[in-house]
This record gives C-alpha cells, structure tokens and sequence, in this order.
C-alpha cells in the first residue's frame, strides 16, 4: 500500500514535469528555428506573403501578433511592441520553470516518507520480519527516486530547450526585421532602419 501511495505521489510530480517540459518546447505555435531556416532566402517583396501565410494559421498567436506588432507606423511604438511580444514569449517559455526541480525534491521526500513508514510498521511487531519489512520500504524509495530521476531529466532539458527556443526567437525577429526596412506608411515594410 505504501509503495502505492509514493508511485502516486511520483507519478503527479511526473506529469507535473511532463507539462513544464510541453511548455517549454513550444511557446509558440510555429518552431522559431524552422521559420529562420525557411525565410532565409527571402527579400522584401515576400513580406506580403508572410503576413498572409502566418495570419492563415489561426494558432499561431504569438506569431499573428509578432507581425502585427512588425507592421506597427510608428518606430518607437514598433519597438515597445515587438519587445513587449519577445517578454511575451520568454513568460511562456520560463512558466513552471521551478516545478520540475520541487517535484524532485517532493518524489524523493515522499519516497523516504514511505519507506520509513514500511519500517516502523515492520518493526513494531515483536515478531517483525526483516525481509517482509524491507521489501515494501525499498519499494517505496525506489519509486520516489525514479520520480526524481525523471524530474531531473526534465528540468535539464527544458532548460536547454529554453535557451535555443529564446535564441531562434531572437534571430526570427532579426531575421523578419532584416527581410525589409520600415517606412510606417501604410504598416508595411518598405525603407528605413530596421529595429532592434
């Protein structure tokens, strides 16, 4: 029963871990690296055609206001929105970021709870067997630490992922803002100094 109790227990801070890591590899609806790759050879004439085909993806949100926030008139209100949808992007990236690391420390704890409970349940009989009380301690612990184990796992890959999502970001902003310059007359791009 107590085994059963820390496999419960492990398996909430799994899925707990298991949301953070889905978090963590797709804030946006579209991958940030692929959209680089892909608009590499593009010039300032596509832009039309990328407005339309990121528009035409009713999930892309972050990206729909991205580009709106793009083929904003005004420079200065062109810059307060674009950064506004970056911070956007790494809130939803950073969410939950401290879950995986608490559940480790919550599955290892309730592991050790269990475990100890098996033990002071198998000892108090005066005819306590030892092998009977071991068995379901060790079980308990084990399930706790391969919690941990997986919760581990997790927050170092999301925190690797982060990095190369925020960083592809980066470089799909640079990447549609070096497609064409800003004139802010009519919201498209046609010449100036692009943003930073």
């Amino acid at each position: 029963m107590l085994a059963v109790l820390s496999a419960l227990v492990a398996s909430a801070c799994i899925l707990a871990s298991a949301r953070r890591l889905v978090w963590a590899t797709s804030p946006a609806w579209l991958d940030p690296q692929l959209l680089v790759e892909s608009l590499r050879g593009e010039r300032r004439a596509d832009w039309p055609r990328l407005r339309a085909a990121i528009a035409s993806c009713g999930r892309a949100e972050w990206e729909h206001e991205l580009i709106e926030a793009l083929g904003e008139a005004d420079e200065g209100s062109r810059v307060a929105l674009v950064n506004e949808q970056l911070r956007e992007l790494d809130w939803r990236a950073r969410r939950w970021a401290r879950v995986p690391r608490v559940c480790a420390s919550v599955a290892t704890s309730a592991g050790f709870l269990f475990a100890c409970i098996a033990l002071l349940q198998g000892v108090a009989p005066p005819e306590g067997d030892i092998g009977a009380t071991l068995v379901p301690a060790l079980d308990a612990l084990a399930i706790g630490i391969a919690g941990t184990s997986f919760c581990i796992a997790v927050h170092l890959r999301a925190r690797r992922v982060v990095r190369e999502r925020l960083a592809a970001a980066d470089r799909f902003v640079d990447r549609l803002e070096g497609m064409a310059d800003f004139d802010g007359s009519d919201g498209s791009i046609s010449k100036g100094a692009p943003t930073t």
